[in-house]
């Protein structure tokens, strides 16, 4: 499976640094957790995958797991779960104790070996290095909270277990956890004993161990300390074509606290005189480098892994798969249809006659994923576009005006830059005032093509060239290099599109898709968070990101589709030319206590046609302190983790604000078991408008808004969640406050200009 393609927010949806390095949970998580106590957080899995037909215990690590007792994985096909141990770093007083109890055993071990009469067992000598263990933990623990708290899960994987990605959520006393990639491979695996504490494995400065036996082909899970190399000896023969992929920002795909961002591996292959063979840092524009090598001569060889600037601690997993295993470089065409069949030539390693075509193995979002097996043995997966356009195949030569092909549009190409410096022409006949879009699908199908675009007008001069241009849907890219371009045309007459590499390079595995024609509206839907701890009886806030298309700029209605009874949104409406709206969720009292799968989709008007998507569900992650990105899931997961009565909303219209005027909302608490006062807060009110003031009545709160004199013209959803305080009790000296929770969305709009 490819890694999980991601979704930028900065510019397409910036959260508000105001300056801080460090950034809190995105609006929607935080007014959720202000109805309860905030979930279970997943920092790292390790393993982080397991073989067909195995069992493995796997320690997970992160925040607030305490009171953990159960597993959801999705999909669940194949896959079983079974909760083991949770365990937390001691405090000071708590290693103390340890420390002070293994000297007693120790004092006791001594006086057995000089006094028979003194008992000494094999419990007690068990008990002894469990003590030191737990001790040494606390020592040598570097503070990283983030990844403190570790649970054991057995997680069992039924042979006949689709292999790839799955997630992984735990549920805890207080809520559902965020999800977490595990890899089900068809490979022996190996893996190096887990790491819990950062410094247990060795003391500080000796982080270069001898080298760990394997037999190829084999997936190693290991995890990186600080400073340390992991290096592994196996012996191959000579003329194999060795194959080694590293996976770990894979695994993991942003760190919070760590620059770059994520877990940058290194690969070096050595030879039993310990020359180095081969090295690499990455695979082409992917941070996760493959190695692929001809084995030279019969003998010993080691594969060594580390991070490229020597940092490590427990999340710093890997997955390191080794032997002569398929691989696929390239594929072409980097597209079809839905309906008529397709030839594709694969280009890689260890592929075999009969593998032109490979075997389907996901289709989605518009694109299809391609794997072919050898000796039982599934390769990488690469993605092929899916089009209703008919493509056309690129035919040499084009590299001139006069030779270049006359088409017809609208016109999709399927070609490649077969060579260094090759240039690639194609004309079409355009009229005057005609909106045109030229756009290259190569980066985002993994070609290595960094592509440029010109558009020539009738006398041969550039009127408009385009490099990269960012897609804020395009996934872990860190090089957005496909070229678009939208222009209307001045004058009649015959264009030419002009399409080369701009570092000068190309190949066999330089392909690209080429769209001609005019623009094509249409918008793709993200919805965060991924994982919804809800309220029974209550609404939760969720954030749902419009990627518009070819200038489409009109109203996405949003709905549940096939959702179990008992769930609701409130505020279902992305205004036109807007990018994103927050709205809520709500679940009945009625709905039982257990995860539920739902979808969201959206329905537009394009060209006076429904067009509808689903949403895919995404995760809020910081990258290196600053950065947030949505990264996508495989299931939005809700989990009704509290009960209670919920706020509810009065309204029966939009509420209509202006510019320099204010406007009123009722919201209705249902009464209180307790005296005590109302707060009543926005969660991410639009900008320039405030809550002036409350006034409870007998069953609610009436709530006051003031709108800016510049406040902009914009329309949404008002969320607004409710804090009980009540005053203190016995030796209480401060007022209690609890969380009613939100109410469900409101939809409003504002308008520039005065009035009340």
């Amino acid at each position: 499976m490819s890694a999980a393609r991601c979704l930028r927010l900065s510019p397409f949806a910036r959260l508000a640094l105001a300056g801080a390095m460090l950034v809190l949970l995105p609006p929607a998580v935080r007014a959720q957790n202000q109805a309860q106590a905030d979930p279970p957080h997943l920092g790292y899995i390790y393993p982080a995958g397991a073989r067909q037909g195995t069992s493995v215990r796997v320690c997970i690590g992160g925040q607030r797991l305490r009171g953990a007792e159960a597993v959801h994985v999705s999909p669940a096909a194949g896959i079983t779960a079974k909760f083991v141990d949770y365990e937390r770093p001691l405090t000071v007083d708590e290693a103390n104790q340890a420390r002070d109890e293994a000297r007693e055993l120790e004092k006791r071990r001594r006086a057995a070996q000089e006094n028979s009469a003194v008992k000494w067992t094999d419990a007690d000598e068990k008990k002894l290095t469990a003590l030191r263990s737990r001790s040494m933990m606390r020592a040598n623990r570097l503070p990283t909270p983030a990844v403190g708290e570790t649970v054991t899960v057995e997680i069992t994987v039924a042979p006949d277990a689709a292999p790839g990605v799955r997630e992984i959520r735990v549920l805890g006393a207080i809520g559902l956890s965020n999800p977490f990639a595990f890899h089900i491979g068809d490979l022996p695996e190996f893996s190096e004993p887990v790491v819990k504490g950062t410094s247990v494995r060795d003391a500080p400065g000796t982080r270069s161990r001898a080298a760990l036996d394997i037999a190829l082909p084999v997936t190693v899970n290991g995890q990186i300390l600080g400073g340390e190399v992991d290096r592994y000896r196996f012996e191959a023969r000579r003329g194999q074509q060795l194959t080694v992929i590293a996976r770990a920002r894979a695994l993991i795909p942003y760190l919070a606290d760590a620059v770059p961002g994520w877990f940058q591996a290194t690969l070096a292959l050595y030879d039993d005189e310990g020359r180095e063979l081969a090295y690499r840092d990455d695979y082409r524009f992917d941070p996760d480098p493959v190695l692929a090598y001809t084995i030279p001569a019969d003998g010993r060889y080691t594969i060594e892994i580390k991070d490229s600037i020597h940092r490590g601690r427990e999340d710093f997993v890997y997955r390191l798969s080794l032997g002569e295993l398929p691989f696929i470089t390239s594929v072409f065409p980097l597209g079809t249809t839905p309906t008529a069949p397709t030839r594709f030539a694969l280009r890689g390693w260890n592929l075999q006659s009969g593998d032109e075509n490979g075997q389907i193995i996901e289709h989605r979002d518009g694109f299809i994923e391609l794997s072919v097996q050898r000796h039982g043995f599934r390769s990488n997966a690469v993605r092929v576009h899916v089009d209703p356009l008919t493509p056309t195949l690129e035919a040499e030569p084009n590299d001139t005006a006069d030779a270049a092909p006359l088409l017809t549009l609208p016109a999709l190409v399927d070609g490649r830059i077969g060579r260094p410096d090759d240039i690639e022409i194609y004309r079409f006949t355009g009229r005057a005032g005609e909106p045109f879009v030229a756009e290259v699908l190569a980066r985002r199908l993994d070609s290595p093509l960094d592509s440029r675009l010109e558009l020539l007008d009738p006398q041969g001069a550039v009127l408009a060239s385009n490099d990269d241009c960012e897609d804020k849907a395009a996934g872990l890219l860190t090089h957005h290099a496909d070229s678009r371009l939208e222009i209307k045309l001045p004058a009649d007459g015959i264009y030419a599109v002009r399409l080369r590499d701009v570092q000068h390079r190309g190949g066999d595995d330089y392909a690209y898709r080429l769209r001609l024609g005019p623009p094509r509206p249409d918008f793709e839907l993200r919805v965060s968070p991924a994982t919804i701890n809800a309220r029974a009886g209550g609404s939760v806030p969720l954030t749902v990101y419009a990627v518009r298309r070819d200038g489409f700029t009109g109203e996405i209605a949003l709905g549940l589709i096939e959702a179990p009874p008992g769930f609701a949104l409130s505020g279902p409406r992305i205004p036109a030319g807007q990018d994103k709206v927050q709205l809520t969720l709500t679940a009945a009292s009625t709905v039982p206590r257990e995860p539920t799968s739902l979808k969201v989709a959206g329905r537009a008007l394009i060209g006076g046609q429904p067009v509808i998507h689903f949403a895919t569900p995404a995760e809020d992650m910081m990258q290196a302190f600053a950065y947030q990105h949505l990264v996508p899931a495989r299931e939005l997961v809700v989990y009704p983790a509290t009960r209670g009565s919920g706020v509810r909303s009065a309204q029966t219209k939009p509420v209509a604000l202006a510019a320099g005027g204010q406007g009123r909302v009722l919201l209705r608490t249902g009464s209180l078991r307790e005296p005590g006062p109302l707060h009543v807060a926005l969660v991410n009110p639009p900008t320039g408008v405030t809550v002036a003031s409350t006034r409870e009545t007998g069953d609610g709160v009436e709530v006051t808004l003031a709108c800016e004199a510049n406040a902009p013209a914009t329309a949404g959803n008002l969320i607004f969640s409710v804090t009980h305080e009540r005053p203190p009790t016995g030796k209480q000296k401060r007022p209690r406050r609890s969380s009613l929770g939100c109410a469900p969305a409101i939809p409003f709009t504002l308008t520039a200009g005065g009035g009340s």
